[in-house]
């Protein structure tokens, strides 16, 4: 197999990703309440499970009374997704009516180097070749249509779960594609906050697409932008996105990572090792140091970071060493921020924005405050800061000597 630098995200070289040709898969057997017609899967392995746990979602059909959408005052505006840890343009006050707001995503299947130092790797199961998938931004009353495209070539059904929406599963219901299929769903944003989405196919193929990397998170904006307590605004000059990844990847009887061939061949062994619940690897967008060293992240003194964490499958506790949440929203944009935070929450299943004025220059740890994960399991990124340093905050008075007893 040929070595290359995964184009779909940052550069760095802890993820290289190899591409070859992949023979054998697994999928879930779905009902298709939305789709055009029942399809038999053309995959070689089926997850009966799956078939159960969304039998009540597959046997619904589509209310042929129901009228359509009213879009009239609406514009249409195609968002140009960005790959992690980077935002898409957009506005932060939104100006004129609301929008439809247009996105195409692929599925992409690719394997991917987890930690280069143990050779630990995955055939990570993607949106837009990313891990985690790219961030969306829309305002509250924007619509978003999504354009979902399976590649011909990929061995999976996959599908996308919208955690700011309503209805049909978060849209899981609508957007089961097969290989060379493509589907469009449009839904309305009408919660503002930071949510996760992520591949539900049904049954245990929900956590491994999971716990491969299909997931990400949309940013809903009040269409006023961000405010604090007392309703005064608050504005970002960057946003810095985190996807907060667990791995469970299976080792052979002398502890070495296993290799696979293909996406898919992993799948009895991965879930072996996710009922364990306790995962090999917890990192920051996709693998260990993928924003450490020439990776980190670049800010100055005086400039303002949006912080926004996605963690899909497990808590988290993120702390800026050196620095702090300034305000932090860890549930919805519509409640008062917390202020002040040395370390915030993000519930599985869910994401959260913290916003930080840099004050000093030099290395800021972002960490898991879960320090185990932090340190041994991968969950860190770096912030560099360039600027003048202030004594009045921070002066070393002594540097370290020796000294007499």
């Amino acid at each position: 197999m040929t070595k290359f630098i995964n184009p779909g995200l940052s550069k760095t070289s802890r993820r290289n990703v190899l591409r070859g040709s992949v023979l054998a898969g697994a999928a879930a057997m779905t009902g298709a309440s939305a789709m055009a017609g029942r399809r038999a899967p053309r995959l070689d392995i089926a997850n009966q499970t799956s078939a159960q746990l969304y039998k009540a979602a597959g046997e619904q059909t589509a209310d042929s009374t129901a009228k359509p959408a009213d879009l009239s005052g609406y514009t249409r505006v195609k968002q140009e997704l960005v790959a992690p840890p980077f935002a898409p343009e957009h506005e932060q006050v939104a100006t004129g009516g609301p929008k439809i707001i247009e996105i195409t995503m692929e599925t992409e299947e690719r394997l991917m180097v987890v930690d280069e130092d143990t050779g630990a790797s995955v055939w990570a199961l993607t949106y837009n070749g990313s891990v985690p998938g790219p961030l969306i931004i829309c305002h509250e009353g924007d619509m978003v249509e999504l354009t979902l495209r399976n590649p011909v070539d990929s061995m999976m059904e996959h599908n996308i779960d919208f955690h700011a929406s309503t209805g049909a599963l978060g849209g899981g219901g609508l957007t089961h594609v097969y290989p060379g299929e493509e589907c469009v769903l449009r839904w309305k944003a009408t919660k503002p906050g930071c949510f996760t989405y992520h591949c539900a196919p049904g049954g245990a193929m929900i956590p491994y697409h999971v716990t491969h990397g299909m997931n990400g998170a949309i940013m809903v904006l009040p269409r006023d932008g961000l405010k604090d307590a007392a309703g005064n605004p608050l504005r970002y000059d960057s946003i810095a996105y985190f996807g907060e990844q667990d791995y469970y990847l299976p080792m052979d009887e002398n502890g070495d990572y296993k290799t696979y061939d293909a996406a898919g061949d992993d799948y009895a062994d991965s879930l072996e090792a996710m009922r364990t619940l306790v995962p090999t690897h917890q990192v920051f967008n996709g693998a260990v140091g993928a924003l450490t060293g020439e990776n980190a992240l670049k800010a100055k003194v005086g400039e303002t970071v949006l912080m926004v964490h996605n963690s899909c499958n497990v808590d988290s506790r993120p702390h800026l060493i050196g620095g702090h949440g300034d305000y932090v929203w860890e549930s919805s944009f519509t409640d008062p921020p917390l202020t002040g935070m040395e370390t915030w929450f993000v519930r599985g299943g869910s994401a959260a924005a913290a916003m930080y004025t840099f004050e000093q220059p030099g290395v800021y740890a972002y960490v898991n405050h879960n320090l185990i994960i932090g340190a041994m399991l991968g969950g860190t990124a770096h912030f560099v800061v360039d600027g003048d340093w202030d004594n009045a905050l921070m002066e070393q008075v002594v540097a370290p000597r020796s000294f007499e007893t």
